[in-house]
């Protein structure tokens, strides 16, 4: 709304001028009686403000609101100002599509930030990698992503590190070895991470006793639930978005499966679920990227600062987005030139960069090498409850 308001403001503005008086402009659309230096850096941002993943796209946006606010308070970046365009996809692949391709050709942004989902995030990358604009994903973990090419990144673990480590937990940590396993088929994120935990834990030792696929459409899991009952799993393992999940819990708790029973991953990580399901995911774990009590300073620094503007803590996906942002800043200031292609080069030098949600170093393969948080569910609150694929620089 405010970006509406100001637009109109101006047109009012314009409108009250005559010919004369408007500011001219040289072909690239700036004045050239602005100093370039307070010119702001213009960069997308694409997210899911409406539509079935819209709890997810708001936290990111406002972890990327925290981040801004950070950096221009400091000054900027060389000088500048950082502004971010922010537009909605609606959750749909297509607007993604659009979206992207508008904050590229018309609004010239150097650089883009988005999209939560795996789906999604191939789709803006592969508009953004054809353009040669960096892009930075704050949450997408499946590993073909970065795979569509150079000017593509992320801040978070992929998922066959997260089914990876996982697996390790459930069979390891937790000493389960029957397994029962439940995704959504029709969704990148949710089947590559089952296949990816379905190959970690066979390798470990583990037995799928049962696995059970479903459609995103569908809310009724009654059946699914009973057949993975009957076969008496000592774990289900289900890594699928929170908004399924809450009818899942609730079915599962009726057929007399506690949330102690489901294991998850970092889709889980919503608000909604605790309020929707909290008592029925009484003891459940999840891999995740943060947790509100992780030990390491950055995390309670920037626990701080969003309590402190948004009144309740953070979620993942929030810090994720302000990881994503500031590492993006900091590879701007960096960079050897002002350019797309001089941003992409800096991104792709982050070493050790201290993040919220630990510390981050950008792999040759534009992947973050970092730590996995398992977080439990406990009096209908998120809590840290142990860090696995270590990062020594992590810790406090």
């Amino acid at each position: 709304m405010a970006i509406v308001a100001l637009g109109v403001s101006a047109l009012g503005l314009a409108a009250c001028s005559t010919q004369k008086d408007a500011p001219q402009k040289d072909a690239a659309g700036k004045d050239p009686s602005v100093p370039a230096a307070a010119e702001p850096w213009k960069v997308g941002a694409y997210l899911s403000l409406s539509g079935a993943e819209t709890q997810f796209g708001i936290e990111t946006k406002e972890g990327i609101e925290l981040a801004v606010d950070e950096v221009n308070k400091k000054g900027g970046v060389k000088g500048r100002p950082v502004k971010v365009l922010y537009e909605d996809n609606k959750s749909n692949p297509q607007e993604t599509n659009n979206k992207v391709l508008q904050l590229i050709t018309r609004d010239k942004v150097v650089a883009l930030l988005g999209e939560v989902a795996s789906s999604r995030s191939t789709i803006g990358g592969i508009v953004a990698n054809k353009h040669k604009i960096p892009m930075i994903t704050s949450s997408a973990t499946a590993p073909e992503v970065t795979q569509i090419g150079p000017f593509v990144f992320r801040v978070c673990f992929t998922d066959d590190t997260q089914g990876q480590m996982g697996a390790e937990f459930v069979v390891k940590t937790m000493g389960k070895k029957r397994i029962g396993i439940l995704y959504a088929s029709d969704d990148v994120y949710s089947s590559g991470l089952a296949a990816q935990f379905r190959d970690a834990a066979k390798k470990l030792g583990g037995e799928i006793v049962v696995e059970k696929s479903f459609i995103k459409t569908e809310t009724n899991f009654t059946t699914y639930i009973n057949e993975i009952r009957d076969a008496k799993p000592e774990l289900v393992y289900a890594p699928i978005y929170y908004n399924a999940m809450v009818p899942i819990a609730r079915q599962a708790k009726a057929a007399g499966m506690p949330g102690s029973m489901f294991v998850g991953g970092d889709g889980w990580d919503a608000e909604t679920l605790l309020q929707d399901a909290g008592e029925e995911m009484e003891g459940a774990y999840f891999t995740n990227h943060y947790a509100p009590d992780v030990p390491w300073p950055n995390a309670q620094i920037f626990l701080k600062a969003y309590k402190e503007r948004f009144k309740r803590d953070p979620s993942s996906l929030s810090s994720l987005g302000y990881d994503s942002a500031l590492l993006l800043f900091d590879a701007m200031g960096r960079a050897k030139g002002d350019t797309p292609e001089a941003i992409r080069d800096a991104i792709a030098e982050t070493k050790n960069f201290q993040g919220a949600t630990g510390t981050i170093t950008i792999d040759p393969n534009r992947n973050a090498d970092k730590s996995i948080v398992i977080v439990q569910i406990k009096n209908k609150k998120f809590t840290y409850f142990a860090t696995v694929n270590d990062k020594a620089a992590a810790k406090p």
